[in-house]
């Protein structure tokens, strides 16, 4: 007795050595993912975006030039609103309405079509890459949370227009409107601004010149309601 009150015993952990060391090690992964993550959207606060990992894996030469918002003309912003994104103001970066349209259709069969926002794509376009599973929606969901609270509306807006892909090997606005109609995305007219933001979906496939069919009749469709956009104040956190 007087033995054990001398040398009192140690609780000894139940959990086994190596699971503990799996433990430690999977926390200090996500503390440096966390880190990591953090530190990557509070310099893209600030730097333009050099490149991506879509713009990596491009088979074809890759096109891009960086532009101001500034530098873009509204109309732009207004097509994509239209096109991609009509409650682009509104959101927090996701919109469950829209998502879960997307799925009951998606449940009925035939093309899956999804329910991102434009805040949603940018986080994929930037950080990750393109496709689909759990891993990447889930990283995405965590990389839109970043933006929507470090950047804000109007970084958002103008990362978006610098990294999407507006045809084959052509990433950004400026990069398309130099492209189809040889002149600055400040110069845009607003059906030259909806043709653009009609391919966006599909950039390898539909075409901004010559477009027929649905990619056509979309662009026509967006170039009507880019005053709408306007008027309703439905880009006023970009333009405030």
């Amino acid at each position: 007795m007087l033995e054990d009150l001398k040398n009192p015993r140690q609780p000894v952990s139940s959990i086994p050595r190596p699971a503990r060391r799996f433990g430690w090690l999977i926390a200090r992964l996500i503390a440096a993912f966390l880190f990591i993550s953090v530190a990557q959207v509070v310099i893209y606060k600030f730097v333009p975006v050099p490149i991506t990992l879509t713009m990596l894996m491009d088979d074809n030469p890759v096109t891009k030039d960086w532009t101001s918002l500034d530098d873009i003309d509204r109309d732009m912003v207004d097509a994509v609103i239209s096109g991609e994104d009509g409650k682009f103001c509104l959101h927090n970066g996701f919109d469950h309405e829209a998502m879960m349209q997307a799925f009951k259709r998606n449940q009925q069969g035939g093309r899956i079509r999804g329910g991102s926002t434009i805040s949603q794509q940018t986080a994929k376009n930037v950080f990750l890459w393109q496709g689909g599973g759990y891993l990447r929606k889930g990283l995405e969901a965590w990389y839109t949370v970043l933006i929507e609270t470090i950047w804000g509306k109007r970084r958002i807006m103008e990362v978006y227009l610098n990294v999407a892909e507006t045809g084959i090997g052509t990433y950004g606005v400026e990069a398309g409107a130099q492209r189809y109609y040889g002149k600055s995305a400040r110069k845009l007219s607003a059906v030259e601004a909806a043709r653009i933001a009609a391919v966006l979906p599909l950039p390898k496939e539909r075409e901004v010149n010559g477009a027929g069919g649905f990619t056509r009749r979309h662009g026509n469709s967006i170039a009507r309601r880019v005053g709408v956009v306007k008027n309703d104040g439905l880009d006023a956190c970009v333009y405030r």
